[in-house]
């Protein structure tokens, strides 16, 4: 796994310029299903992953606190 910072996901999601069809939360929530469903594979290193949950989680509780704009606002360079 290459993202090793929240400012990293936030990055990548405004690089995919999914911001007009697909939300911050909602593109966060689905990388967390596809990295829930990756550590369900034997074959495959757990620790980049949990990794990676943990910070979708803060991403995640970042929108809750202070509102998805602010948290683009925030992350955008």
């Amino acid at each position: 796994m290459g993202i090793r910072t929240v400012s990293e996901y936030v990055q990548f999601y405004l690089g995919l310029s999914m911001q007009n069809s697909i939300s911050l939360l909602s593109f966060v929530n689905n990388e967390k299903l596809v990295l829930k469903h990756k550590l369900e594979n034997k074959k495959l290193e757990k620790e980049p992953m949990l990794q990676g949950l943990k910070l979708l989680d803060e991403l995640a509780n970042e929108i809750h606190n202070i509102g998805e704009s602010v948290v683009l606002e925030k992350y955008a360079k």
